[in-house]
């Protein structure tokens, strides 16, 4: 029974970034005092097989269905925090957040010692906008554990949204020193980089980064924009071939703004280029 007291599934550190969060203002529900049923070999089975349904439905993408079972395995063990924090990531990929949240909750109640329920939670403040209470739980994950890289780059993400960027770039530039194989860590800092002025080092970072991950289309997409902007027009029109044919929501401005959160230099500068494009009949929008 082991793995199932394990965070199974521990970050939400960018899945935040496919949805579009407008949540209504409600109370979150209670939740009652349930007493786990007495532990048997037989429940441990049941139990070890409604964990791999989940997390074979979680994998597959069919999150209906893991949140679903995830139910089934509180029914047995009601009491288990990590079964709560796991159902909320559930919940959160099919939109569900304020449901979310009154799971991370129960799961913090339970577990106040363990970083996870924080850091999920976390990120659906990130998703509200909600930057105080994001970096509050993010505060406490590196109380817990000082050196999880998810927290800082998740930090960072925090203070970017309420304009800290110098803080950002420090918090991003900690969580891929602690994990240096952490693309997504390296690549907020190139952003932030840049959003500060300094835009050499940042176009070096995102070049190093496309050199070690061709397939990186933030990365793809961000060069693009910053090489237009220094007039280094072939490499930027040969890396933007590569973005839009990996994810195409980067023509989209307003995705850029208010789901992928970059910076607003960044996307002032692939608005120019996705204008000019525009008028030369290329790359268009």
């Amino acid at each position: 029974m082991r793995s199932l007291f394990h965070w199974t599934l521990r970050s939400l550190c960018v899945l935040l970034l496919l949805f579009s969060i407008e949540l209504p203002s409600t109370t979150l529900p209670a939740f009652a005092d349930t007493a786990s049923p007495p532990y048997t070999t037989e429940l441990e089975t049941q139990v070890e097989k409604l964990f791999q349904k989940a997390m074979e439905a979680t994998n597959n993408g069919n999150f209906t269905a893991a949140e679903q079972y995830w139910t089934d395995a509180l029914e047995f063990l009601p009491q288990n925090p990590a079964i709560w924090s796991n159902r909320g990531n559930s919940k959160v990929s099919q939109g569900q957040f304020e449901a979310a949240l009154a799971d991370y909750n129960r799961s913090v109640e339970l577990a106040p010692d363990q970083p996870d329920a924080y850091l999920n939670r976390g990120t659906v403040y990130e998703g509200l906008t909600n930057w105080e209470a994001a970096i509050a739980d993010y505060n406490k994950v590196l109380e817990l554990d000082p050196q999880d890289p998810a927290a800082f780059n998740n930090r960072g993400n925090a203070k970017a949204g309420q304009g800290n960027w110098q803080e950002a770039v420090a918090d991003y530039q900690k969580a891929a020193e602690l994990a240096p194989q952490f693309a997504f860590a390296r690549g907020n800092y190139a952003l932030a980089l840049y959003q500060i002025g300094e835009q050499d080092e940042a176009i070096r970072t995102m070049r190093n980064l496309i050199r070690k991950y061709p397939q990186f289309a933030d990365m793809r997409a961000a060069i693009t924009a910053a090489l237009w902007h220094q007039g280094q027009v072939g490499e930027a029109e040969s890396n933007w071939v590569a973005a839009i044919g990996l994810d195409s929501r980067y023509k989209d401005t307003h995705w850029l703004a208010d789901v992928r959160r970059w910076p607003p230099a960044l996307i002032e500068d692939m608005a120019s280029f996705l204008n000019l494009a525009e008028q030369k009949g290329t790359f268009s929008p």
